[in-house]
């Protein structure tokens, strides 16, 4: 019997992300929070870290 089959997990976070309240690129992996970087300290060029602030946002 298992006693977690309804329960919805969602799914863990992988890649890079925007976070919203440190204004921050932060990076996950398996979920887990690996490092952040601020956006002036970030190496990708303007238009990748705007492309990555509008689609991958998090709170």
């Amino acid at each position: 019997m298992d006693l977690f089959s309804d329960f919805e997990q969602e799914p863990s976070l992988n890649g890079m992300y925007y976070e919203r309240s440190t204004n921050r690129f932060v990076s996950f992996v398996l979920g887990r929070r690996y490092f952040e970087i601020s956006f002036w300290e970030c190496l990708g060029d303007k238009a990748w870290k705007e492309k990555l602030k509008r689609e991958r946002a998090i709170d």
